[in-house]
């Protein structure tokens, strides 16, 4: 455990922690925090819950990473990612649901970070990543339309094109006012940063929308008129009881949450790891992540992950150390003891212009269009999991993408590996190790065959088959196999029946090269046995003297 849970917190503190850096680190926190301010409540709202849902989040989730995680910059809380999942939980199980569920999801990052499991993740492949995180970015744009337009509608339908075909039919009762603010949002949000970087955009547009609508008195709707007033003080914990059937069918969802969660921290984590040249620790994160997520979901609040945009706000204004995340959490309990109350004034058209401009950020368009002139391959699992993740569910997206994209490696895993046949000279070093290879006759009554790549289950029927089609009447097989980094067990099941098939026709084979590795598993299966340990040598030479030894009667077999 000691290994495996080490957080950056006392790394740092261990190291030594300047007053400099605290300054720092204070005047980061505080920006952060109020860059999170807006996003956790756009976020929350997005999802279907009160908007403190997401300030709790940020606070709670937020320290608890920062406090306990493997990184030295990573920001917590709720995030884009989640918007997708957390919207159809609440839909179908309620707030309560919700809550279940990312409870059972921390305790599943919990336990993929004490597996040992942080750079296991890191191999889920480039394109499905792209492929859920665009498809994601344009469902949070499709859930915004109605705010950002000030759609006058009731209940929007919850699949995508349904969505769409209601939107184009209330295409008549845009509010003006409300598009105006929304795209006066966007414009802010997105220039800001060529007057000052140190106040972010999206706070500036709230402050002027929310100002412009309570002395103006302008006809939209704000998180008061819909959800009524924020409550000023954290929750108490608690747990909500749920019944053995819903929680059966919380599994799933909570597997996406956590799979998501986990992907999407140590992905802000490597990113980090760039901007400030630092190191992380990808399993104790995982602990960190799950253990905020265990307490997120215990004061009531949505999952949480390491957030990528709040994160590079930190390291931009001088964050360095963990303490300016605990600060950032700290600055959101701050503003939602003191000015929850008036947070009820802000307009809806806002947060969706904000939450626009989070989709376009999280939409990977550049990436997206970088894959689809790559392999086939890479191009089938970015489309399949885009629009799965749109028309269908995310979380059958990653696992059919998953899925997809494991068969297709080992479709190209099993192309790479072949066999071939190498019928009177064979080429190899000479005994002095000189890296040059000189040619050596193939004595007569002598095949041999070189594989080339994996011998693995999606490879093995190739290599045996292509070794029975080729083979001719000989009293000696030698298989060369200096070249096969690995060996899994359906490729040692069939090296072991082919060995057993050319020996009751009187074929002796003789393997050649054999790594250590392979080595170590063909014994532990007994192939090594079977064959005899004598007929496995370490490179084709010793081979072909043990055919000669076999021809000379020293040997019988």
């Amino acid at each position: 455990m000691k290994n495996i849970f080490r957080p950056k917190l006392l790394t740092v503190l261990r190291e030594g922690y300047t007053r400099r850096q605290f300054g720092k680190d204070l005047v980061s926190g505080i920006i952060v925090g109020i860059v999170a301010l807006p996003l956790s409540i756009a976020f929350a709202i997005a999802s279907g819950v009160p908007p403190e849902k997401g300030l709790i989040t940020g606070i709670i989730a937020g320290l608890l990473i920062s406090f306990l995680g493997g990184s030295r910059v990573q920001i917590g809380g709720p995030t884009g990612a989640f918007i997708v999942i957390v919207y159809g939980i609440v839909q179908q199980y309620g707030v309560d649901g919700l809550i279940i569920a990312t409870f059972i999801a921390g305790f599943m990052i919990l336990i993929m970070g004490l597996a040992r499991l942080g750079s296991v993740i890191r191999y889920i492949p480039h394109p499905l990543i792209v492929g859920f995180t665009s498809g994601i970015a344009l469902i949070i744009f499709s859930s915004q339309v109605k705010d950002f337009l000030g759609l006058e509608m009731g209940s929007v339908p919850a699949d995508f094109i349904p969505k769409w075909g209601a939107f184009f039919q209330h295409m008549d009762h845009i509010n003006p006012v409300a598009t105006i603010i929304s795209v006066g949002t966007v414009l802010i949000t997105l220039q800001w940063h060529r007057i000052t970087t140190k106040v972010p955009g999206s706070l500036i547009a709230i402050l002027l929308s929310t100002l412009a609508v309570y002395f103006f008195h302008l006809p939209v709707d704000t998180i008061g008129t819909r959800f009524g007033s924020i409550p000023s003080t954290l929750p108490m914990p608690h747990i909500p009881s749920v019944d053995l059937e819903t929680l059966k069918h919380l599994i799933q969802p909570a597997f996406t949450i956590a799979l998501l969660g986990a992907i999407e921290s140590l992905l802000s984590a490597v990113v980090s790891d760039g901007m400030i040249g630092g190191r992380h620790n990808s399993n104790t994160e995982l602990i960190a992540q799950g253990l905020a997520n265990i307490g997120s979901a215990v004061f009531g609040g949505i999952p949480a992950t390491g957030a990528i945009a709040r994160t590079a706000t930190n390291v931009k204004n001088g964050g360095r150390t963990p303490v300016a995340g605990i600060v950032h959490s700290l600055t959101l309990l701050l503003i939602m003891l003191v000015l929850a109350p008036l947070a009820v004034h802000i307009p809806l058209a806002t947060l969706a212009g904000i939450l626009v401009v989070v989709a376009y950020n999280m939409s990977e368009w550049r990436p997206f269009l970088s894959i689809t002139r790559g392999p086939a391959s890479d191009i089938a699992v970015l489309l399949v999991t885009f629009f799965l993740t749109v028309l269908i569910d995310l979380t059958i997206a990653i696992e059919i993408g998953m899925v997809l994209a494991s068969f297709l490696f080992m479709r190209r895993m099993a192309k790479i590996s072949k066999v071939e046949f190498l019928p009177n000279v064979v080429y190899a070093r000479d005994q002095y190790g000189d890296l040059r290879e000189e040619p050596i006759q193939v004595p007569k009554g002598v095949e041999v065959y070189e594989i080339n790549g994996p011998l693995f289950f999606g490879a093995a029927q190739n290599f045996k088959q292509a070794i029975q089609d080729i083979h001719r009447k000989s009293d000696f097989l030698i298989i060369r196999m200096r070249f096969v980094p690995i060996i899994d067990a359906t490729g040692m099941h069939s090296l072991k029946e082919l060995i057993k098939d050319f020996k009751s026709n009187k074929t002796q084979v003789v393997l050649s090269g054999v790594q250590p590795e392979v080595y170590d598993a063909l014994k532990e299966a007994s192939v090594v046995d079977t064959l005899g340990e004598a007929n496995v040598c370490q490179n084709i030479r010793d081979a072909l003297s043990r055919v000669e030894e076999i021809r000379e009667g020293s040997t019988r077999f």
